[in-house]
């Protein structure tokens, strides 16, 4: 890499210090984190949507809980040399400001690295700012172009670029690091932006220069599935690569490259499993009420895709210092494939326009015809709550092509709903429930879509009614990620509406009967144990009754149970399946029963560092088997959650329709194309 390469890309890694101090700053205004500082340090202002706060609050809270086990090691010590931080690519971090008031500095101290350009501008903030200058105490500035940018009794800012490791070694000695007191090296998404070899030097030449030392690392991992790929595009197109992800391409993969390097143990976990272990059961029922919070999905992809790494050098500090075990997460790792699932793409662009949306709903109107509607998508050429339905027909035996249409009449519109379901009642009736215009917004009322075909049946030129039915001011449903099931009692149709969530409730446990052909709720006896409640869990009709799966519990964690309401001759029982090999828990998941097995088909999980792919149940056993889904053939990435899925028994095939997702600070995506599943090796194993 020459010169000026060199210099865009330090550029362009200093842009994503800009982007992530202004999303520290929003993060304190939000109340997420006590921090009175980040606005002082950060000349700009924006509010994040809530997604992004809860990415760098669990980092934030990840950081802190290393900065203080270390402090809390080292200073408790009697006679023991002063303790040192040196943060590495610090940027506008207010790490040094939010310890000394709180007393934390007293036998402690902190140096700052960064790009010459950040530190100096950062320097120069913090000496146009009273507020600043009164915690730091009297200090000296470097002279122009001198690597000392600040410096006052405790606190020290170095402006160079990490990859030049003797002029850093030169200029740490000089800035008073002594390398045989206890020191932590901190690198919050640094290395990552280092080629693999200046990366890797650094590691090395930290752990040979300090005898006592923690080095504390967090930055992003696994590149190789869908979420991580779109993670990466996004920092080519910003032209700040992620490096040696493939090298390192997990937890495991990250600690053998500090132990290899000198350092003597070390430990490294993903941000779920830091959330889950080590933040308070209380602290996070705070902080997952204080936004209105709906896209979990991407939530808990950003923190599988994001870890901390502590790793330490001699017997004074111990990596268990930091990270203690703890048996409150537990991994539940899927079974090893018994088979193979191929994907190939359905549709294509000569074939009419794609479903570019998640969070909508599919329904089967009739052989060779499936109707989409709702979502987030794309629509003439922006991202919104989609109005427009979407059909997806069958014109010969293996080609499928999409159409979309409006919906027409001067009655009720369509309204562009998400996270609703839909329930066919004929072939030209669907029934809608449920779904929210916003996470406080919910959709009330019962939609009817009525289809007219033309005189020539093309499906084209079909055209859809929206009508409400039942009662006018109806609020039984003001809920959204629930499931909707047909189920019989005493040879009628009723509708099983289970689970979901509210504006006022994040998870629900209830359920409701609504008769077809009367359009009345009812209430219908259901004994058993009742469900914990859930949302965005799978629900398909089996033998007169439901199937439930998975799901996402009040703690926001995904299940494992699979629960049958089973018909009894006065009403419904609730019975658990049990399980053996057991499932991983997961959510966002759908579901199909075929020759007596249920299908449970991607979705999302944060117990495996694996990729959901297709579980197989089998109902009469409780034998579970796991297919992996074969994407060779598809545009990739392929993300498996927030779709929806239509099962062709004749064909034994599956359609993958949609799905995607926010994906924290890197974008939406979209599935570009419709994806086909051959089923047909499930049959073959019977």
């Amino acid at each position: 890499m020459g010169p000026r390469s060199r210099e865009r890309r330090a550029g362009a890694v200093q842009s994503t210090n800009d982007s992530s101090a202004v999303s520290k700053t929003s993060l304190a205004a939000r109340g997420y984190v006590h921090d009175a500082f980040a606005a002082l340090l950060v000349p700009g202002t924006a509010r994040r949507a809530p997604l992004i706060h809860r990415g760098y609050y669990v980092r934030a809270r990840a950081v802190r809980h290393c900065v203080r086990a270390f402090l809390k090691g080292t200073c408790a010590v009697p006679g023991a040399p002063r303790a040192q931080i040196v943060s590495l690519g610090a940027g506008s971090d207010s790490l040094y400001f939010r310890l000394k008031t709180a007393g934390r500095l007293t036998r402690a101290a902190v140096w700052e690295v960064d790009f010459p350009d950040v530190a100096q501008r950062k320097a120069q903030r913090i000496r146009d700012t009273p507020e600043l200058c009164a915690l730091t105490g009297p200090f000296q500035s470097g002279d122009p172009g001198c690597t000392l940018c600040f410096e006052s009794s405790d606190y020290c800012i170095l402006g160079l670029d990490l990859r030049q490791l003797q002029r850093l070694d030169h200029a740490l000695g000089t800035a008073g690091l002594d390398a045989a007191a206890p020191t932590l090296l901190l690198a919050e998404a640094v290395l990552t932006y280092l080629e693999p070899d200046d990366a890797a030097a650094l590691i090395a030449w930290a752990a040979q220069r300090f005898s006592n030392a923690l080095f504390v690392v967090y930055e992003q991992m696994r590149p190789r599935d869908a979420f991580g790929e779109f993670m990466q595009q996004h920092f080519r197109q910003l032209n700040s690569p992620l490096h040696g992800l493939d090298r390192f391409p997990d937890a495991k993969a990250q600690q053998q490259r500090f132990l290899q390097a000198g350092w003597t143990a070390c430990r490294a976990m993903d941000m779920n499993e830091f959330y889950r272990c080590f933040l308070p059961a209380e602290e996070r029922r705070r902080v997952e009420n204080l936004e209105t919070f709906d896209e979990f999905e991407e939530w808990h992809l950003k923190c599988a895709h994001y870890f901390i790494l502590a790793a330490s050098r001699g017997d004074a500090l111990s990596q268990t210092l930091v990270f203690p075990p703890s048996e409150t997460f537990p991994r539940i790792d899927p079974a090893s494939p018994s088979g193979v699932f191929p994907a190939s793409v359905v549709t294509g662009d000569s074939q009419g326009p794609d479903l570019k949306r998640y969070g909508h709903a599919s329904v089967l109107l009739s052989p060779g015809l499936i109707l989409s509607a709702g979502g987030f998508g794309e629509q003439e050429g922006r991202h919104c709550r989609v109005r427009k339905f979407h059909l997806l027909s069958r014109y010969c035996d293996f080609e499928w092509k999409g159409n979309q249409i409006c919906s027409r009449g001067t009655g009720a519109q369509w309204d562009g709903r998400l996270y609703h379901t839909m329930t066919r009642l004929s072939d030209t009736q669907v029934l809608v429930l449920g779904g929210r215009l916003s996470p406080v917004t919910p959709a009330l009322g019962i939609l009817q879509l009525l289809f007219c075909k033309s005189e020539d049946n093309n499906p084209e030129d079909l055209n859809v009614t929206v009508t409400k039915v039942g009662p006018e001011e109806d609020s039984t449903l003001s809920c959204w990620r629930h499931s909707t099931t047909e189920v019989s009692y005493e040879n009628q149709r009723y509708l099983f509406v289970y689970g979901g969530r509210s504006v006022a409730e994040p998870v629900l446990s209830d359920w409701h009967f609504l008769h077809v052909g009367t359009m009345a709720w009812v209430r219908i006896p259901v004994e058993g144990e009742v469900p914990e409640g859930r949302h965005s869990h799978s629900a398909c009709s089996c033998q007169g009754g439901a199937l439930i799966a998975g799901g996402l519990g009040a703690s926001e964690e995904p299940l494992s149970s699979v629960l049958f309401l089973k018909p009894i001759s006065c009403g419904f029982i609730w019975e658990s399946i049990a399980i053996q090999p057991p499932i991983t828990p997961r959510y966002s998941h759908t579901a199909h029963v075929v020759d007596g097995k249920l299908l449970l088909v991607g979705g999302v999980w944060i117990h495996s560092s694996s990729v959901p792919g297709v579980s197989v149940i089998d109902l009469s056993t409780g034998l579970s088997f796991e297919y992996r889904i074969d994407t060779t053939c598809v545009p990739w990435p392929l993300m498996l959650h927030n779709h929806t899925s239509i099962l062709l028994p004749e064909e034994q095939q599956l359609l993958l329709l949609g799905g995607g997702g926010n994906c924290f600070s890197f974008g939406t995506y979209f599935n570009p194309c419709t994806v086909t599943l051959d089923l047909s090796s499930l049959s073959a194993r019977q």
